[in-house]
């Protein structure tokens, strides 16, 4: 340890690590200091510049509470969130999507056609579709978590005039693996800049804007949970999105609709749907969970 140099001390920390280390945790540590110290020597990174990255890291920490996770958006805006994603995205499945910062546990049971627009602001929108295995066959029971926006761009945790819980839901399907429900149209929004991350995103002249979207969080026994997003084709920012959570397989259409006998059978809102209204038919397929 005395005579530890530059080009010694990466090895001296994974020397560091006892026989039995798990080999997992060993291979992840092996790789990440590597690349930390390949970068300090690369960059040459100032004493100065260390202390303010971590004055970052800690900058990071002080944002994140139990209803925003300043480090999940900034793994999002680095891109780090889809890449995990894409990695372990197989094809033949509906690809997953970032979770961002704002999703929050327990949201309210809905039923298959129930309405989580209620009194809110908007176009009504009606969404359904099927959740599947790759063949084609209806995974009974599955279950789906739904949140999004109100049309202010804000979700419910972050505004204080909507409800708790406002447009989140969690709904579980039946034999037919259909999914149906009437919402709002959700409005492009910025991500919250008051923080690391804005601070980020200032220095790098970098916007920070979001294409609207529906989050969905689909799980079933035997299967992959799958985190994900759909997006509107007609969005402006859906070619230009902040946090890289655009997959041209997650696009959907708004399909615009002036006649109420295109309205669903069995929605809890019945033909109380503002006109025009909007119809989305989005499926899901979920792949076999690895054995």
């Amino acid at each position: 340890m005395r005579t530890v140099t530059k080009d010694t001390i990466t090895q001296a920390f994974l020397d560091y690590c006892e026989p039995e280390t798990d080999e997992r945790l060993k291979f992840i540590l092996d790789r990440l200091v590597h690349h930390l110290h390949d970068f300090v020597r690369e960059t040459n990174l100032s004493h100065d510049e260390w202390r303010r990255g971590l004055e970052f890291l800690r900058f990071t920490g002080e944002m994140t509470d139990d209803e925003r996770n300043e480090f999940v958006l900034l793994s999002d805006v680095l891109g780090l969130s889809s890449l995990v994603d894409m990695v372990h995205s197989p094809e033949g499945v509906t690809p997953s999507s970032v979770l961002g910062p704002f999703h929050i546990l327990g949201a309210p049971d809905l039923a298959v056609g129930g309405d989580l627009k209620r009194d809110n602001e908007g176009a009504t929108v009606i969404v359904e579709g099927k959740v599947t295995d790759p063949d084609g066959n209806p995974i009974a029971g599955a279950e789906i978590e739904i949140w999004q926006t109100a049309d202010n761009g804000l979700y419910s945790n972050q505004d204080n005039e909507q409800p708790e819980y406002n447009l989140r839901g969690h709904m579980v399907v039946g034999e037919d693996g259909v999914y149906k429900l009437t919402t709002v149209r959700p409005a492009p929004y910025t991500v919250p800049i008051d923080g690391s991350v804005g601070e980020m995103l200032k220095a790098t002249g970098r916007h920070p804007w979001r294409p609207s979207h529906l989050h969905f969080i689909i799980t079933a026994p035997g299967y992959r949970s799958l985190v994900t997003e759909v997006f509107p084709s007609d969005d402006p920012y859906l070619d230009n999105d902040a946090v890289f959570g655009v997959r041209e397989k997650l696009i959907m259409e708004y399909v615009e609709q002036t006649d109420k006998s295109k309205i669903p059978a069995g929605l809890e809102i019945g033909e109380n749907v503002t006109m025009p209204f909007f119809k989305v038919d989005f499926d899901f397929v979920l792949g076999k969970e690895a054995s």
